[in-house]
C-alpha cells in the first residue's frame, strides 16, 4: 500500500510539471491573426496570363483556358472591362489525363464530360460499333476539336455582368446574366453538350435538382436565358457553388476591374436540366 502511494505521488508530480509547462507554452505564444489580402492588383486578363501561357515553371494553371480564348477569337478586352465577375477554369476543369504519346488518355474535365461526336473525313457522323443507332463519341484532346462558335459561347458564359462575391451573395441562388447570348445552342452532331436538355426554371423534383438530362433531339446545351446561378455553401469551408453542381477551388479575388473565382471541375453551362 505504501509502495502504491509513492507511485501515485510521483505520477502526480510529473503530471503537474507537464501541465504547467504546457500552460506556459500556451500563455507565452503570441498569436497574431491576419487575413490574406484578396486584392491581386492587376486586371483579370493579366492575372490569367501571369498563371497561363506566360506562367513561370509549373504555375500555368490557366493555360488551357487561355488557349480556349485564343481559339475562340474572344477579344481580350472583355477581361479588362470593369464591373464584371469572371469564372476562371483551372486546367483540371478542362482536361485531366494520364500517360503520354501512344498511351495518352483524357480522364476528366469538360473534354471528358462533354465529348465530341466522331465524324469521317467528309464530316459524316460515325455510328457506334456497339450500338449502330447511336453516334460514336470520344473525349476531346484540345479546344479545336469543337466548333469555334461553341467554344466562344461556352467561355462567354463564364463572364458575368456585375460584381459578385461573398459580400453580396447568399445561401440561396442568385441568377446572374452572363455574356452568353440568350437562345444559344450547341449542335448535337458536334458534341454531347448539345444533348443536354436545359430549362429556365428549377426542377420541380428537388431531389433531382442536380441531375442532367440528355436527349439527342431535344437538347440545347446552353442556358436558354444565358444566366448562371451562384450561391454560398453554408459549411465549414464557405465555398461558392455554381449552378448547384460545382464548388470553387478558390474564390474572392479582387482584380482591378472586377472579381475572379476559380473552379477546377467541369462547369455546366446551364442552371437547370430535366425532361
Amino acid at each position: 500500500m505504501k509502495k502504491l502511494t509513492i507511485y501515485q505521488f510521483v505520477f502526480a508530480l510529473l503530471a503537474g510539471i507537464m501541465l504547467s509547462s504546457c500552460y506556459k507554452l500556451q500563455k507565452d505564444y503570441q498569436y497574431n491573426p491576419a487575413t490574406l489580402d484578396p486584392h491581386i492588383n492587376m486586371t483579370a486578363m493579366r492575372f490569367m496570363d501571369s498563371r497561363g501561357i506566360a506562367g513561370v515553371g509549373s504555375d500555368t494553371i490557366f493555360k488551357l483556358m487561355e488557349q480556349g480564348i485564343q481559339y475562340a477569337g474572344i477579344d481580350t478586352t472583355e477581361y479588362t472591362t470593369a464591373g464584371r465577375t469572371y469564372i476562371f477554369l483551372h486546367n483540371s476543369a478542362i482536361r485531366t489525363s494520364t500517360g503520354s504519346g501512344a498511351t495518352f488518355k483524357v480522364t476528366g474535365g469538360f473534354f471528358y464530360d462533354y465529348p465530341i461526336v466522331v465524324k469521317d473525313a467528309q464530316g459524316v457522323v460515325i455510328k457506334s460499333k456497339i450500338d449502330p443507332t447511336a453516334d460514336s463519341m470520344r473525349p476531346a484532346v484540345s479546344w479545336n476539336e469543337y466548333p469555334q462558335a461553341m467554344v466562344k459561347n461556352y467561355l462567354l458564359y463564364l463572364i458575368l455582368q456585375g460584381d459578385y462575391t461573398f459580400e453580396n451573395l447568399s445561401v440561396t441562388n442568385t441568377g446572374i446574366q452572363t455574356l452568353l447570348p440568350a437562345g444559344a445552342k450547341v449542335d448535337p452532331k458536334d458534341s454531347k453538350l448539345g444533348w443536354v436538355v436545359t430549362k429556365t426554371s428549377p426542377n420541380p423534383d428537388v431531389s433531382a435538382a442536380t441531375a442532367i438530362t440528355f436527349n439527342a433531339t431535344a437538347g440545347t446545351g446552353f442556358d436558354p436565358d444565358g444566366k448562371i446561378n451562384l450561391k454560398l455553401f453554408n459549411g465549414q469551408n464557405g465555398q461558392m457553388t455554381l449552378n448547384d453542381r460545382v464548388d470553387d477551388r478558390s474564390a474572392g479575388y479582387f482584380a482591378t476591374n472586377g472579381k475572379v473565382h476559380v473552379y477546377d471541375k467541369t462547369i455546366p453551362p446551364f442552371r437547370y436540366s430535366y425532361p
